[in-house]
């Protein structure tokens, strides 16, 4: 049983976000965990790129080709008082990076749309992804889908033409505070494989070590270290610092979902499981005193 004491009075602030959900085969499943891992290692929506991560591993008889494979989701921040065209042609631009360097460059992958819900629009992938082919490109009927064949050197790389988007929920998040490092790498390893039972979730940092603040001393880097949550500034900071007593390291663990709904079910997910070890002290959240998120989920409304 969960104890509301352990888990602090407070709030992850979430933002609205547009996403797209693909599946990537490949025949090797090593190099499909390669492909993976490269298309999603550098979570970059605090400095206006994308975020993304790994949602769920497939079967041969989950995917259109009948071979192993993965669902990726690629993720872009809304900025408020920008057109949405605007915006679509920056996530446009940076999923295509993401394809064209980590995926297309992998012997025998393809990629296919995998939107479970009505798009809100759809990229065309032929410009920055198709015409990799240098106008030898061609389009094909495959596997029930409208592909794009690019001719390659280990032939050949293949993508659905049309990527759909959505809006979802992003920058749902959860600290877990913890007296030993041994906490820290045990409590990530079991809240991360709960949270990856959920469908429509992804972390897109896994087990972060770095929670930011809005406010900082050098704009040109981005967000910097959120300073009163730093145990090694406890002394320093004195009544400043937030840290409770016996916390020497507080992870965090964010999470992208395709909706409200999927977001808080991971979120609890997560916390039970990071509770469950030994030297977990406490649960908190990153938030921005309500002025920059789109909506609030509440810690303890997770556990009524």
């Amino acid at each position: 049983m969960i104890k509301k004491a352990w888990i602090e009075d407070t709030y992850a602030e979430v933002f609205d976000g547009l996403y797209c959900r693909v599946i990537v085969t490949a025949d090797d499943e090593e190099m499909l965990k390669r492909a993976a891992e490269d298309a999603t290692a550098t979570p970059s929506g605090v400095i206006g790129r994308v975020d993304s991560g790994i949602e769920r591993w497939l079967s041969e008889e989950e995917t259109p080709d009948k071979r192993k494979g993965v669902v990726l989701q690629f993720w872009k921040g809304l900025d408020k008082g920008k057109p949405l065209e605007d915006l679509v042609r920056r996530f446009e631009k940076e999923l295509a990076y993401r394809i064209r360097q980590d995926v297309l460059v992998k012997p025998f992958t393809s990629i296919f749309d995998a939107l479970s819900v009505r798009p809100e629009g759809k990229i065309d992938m032929m410009e920055r992804v198709g015409h990799c082919g240098d106008g030898f490109e061609w389009q094909e009927q495959l596997y029930g889908r409208n592909m794009i064949v690019v001719p390659i050197m280990v032939p050949d790389f293949l993508i659905e033409r049309y990527i759909g988007y959505a809006r979802g929920i992003s920058g749902g998040n959860f600290w877990y505070m913890c007296e030993t490092k041994k906490a820290v790498m045990d409590a990530g390893k079991k809240a991360l494989e709960a949270i990856s039972q959920i469908d429509g979730v992804i972390t897109p940092f896994d087990v972060c070590s770095a929670g930011s603040k809005p406010e900082t001393r050098f704009p040109q880097i981005g967000p910097t270290t959120n300073h009163p949550y730093c145990p090694s500034l406890k002394q320093k900071l004195g009544n400043a610092s937030q840290v409770p007593e016996n916390v020497n390291y507080i992870p965090e663990i964010v999470i992208n979902g395709v909706s409200t709904r999927a977001v808080k079910e991971a979120m609890k997910a997560g916390i039970e499981a990071a509770l469950s070890v030994d030297g977990v002290v406490k649960i908190s959240a990153g938030n921005y005193a309500g002025k920059l998120g789109d909506y609030k989920i509440y810690l303890r409304e997770l556990f009524p």
